[in-house]
Formats: C-alpha cells, structure tokens, sequence
C-alpha cells in the first residue's frame, strides 16, 4: 500500500477486517491474513489495537492513552502516530476519514 495521506491527529482510523488477533498476557500479536505476516504489540500498542476496532479519530486514541500510561502529551502523539502508520503500511488498519485542519 503506497502511504500517499499523512495521518494526523484528526485522522479516524480503524482495524481492517482481513486480519485477526490475540491477547497474550497484556499484549496482543496480529496476523494478516492477505499476506500472513505477523505483528506483535506490547502492552501500551495493545491497548492502541484495542481502541481501532472501532472507528476512532486519533486524537481520541492519544487521549485515551494519555489517560491510561504516565506520558507527556508530545511524546504519546509521536509514538501513536508512528504506530498507526505502521499499521497502515503493514494493512492492519485503515483511514477513514482524513479531516482537514
């Protein structure tokens, strides 16, 4: 998938149907079922994985994070979106709604 849309904090996101996953003690492993890659999540992108299976803008994502782990607020919105592009890139979610700002 070419990245061609950068995401943002008002970017809604969701996880893609074509995958399936597990919780292990905390953390979460995902299986792409189109190309049978795994990914594993530890417990803070677990809970990242867990808020997409809905659709969610990713401002609601940092801030339900920033609810549950001691982080600064920068920090939790660089590490959210780096994850969520890699999500993106690896087709374990995607965009729904790109809104401008």
């Amino acid at each position: 998938m070419s990245l061609t849309t950068t995401i943002s904090t008002n970017t809604t996101v969701v996880a893609t149907p074509e995958q399936v996953s597990s919780d292990l003690a905390g953390e979460s492993v995902i299986l792409n079922l189109k190309t049978g890659m795994y990914f594993g999540l530890n417990e803070v992108g677990a809970s990242i994985w867990n808020l997409v299976q809905q659709p969610r803008s990713v401002k609601d994502i940092c801030d339900q994070i920033l609810d549950q782990y001691e982080v600064e607020s920068d920090q939790c919105e660089q590490d959210v979106l780096r994850l969520l592009n890699e999500m993106v890139e690896s087709d374990l979610i995607e965009i729904k709604d790109v809104a401008t700002a």
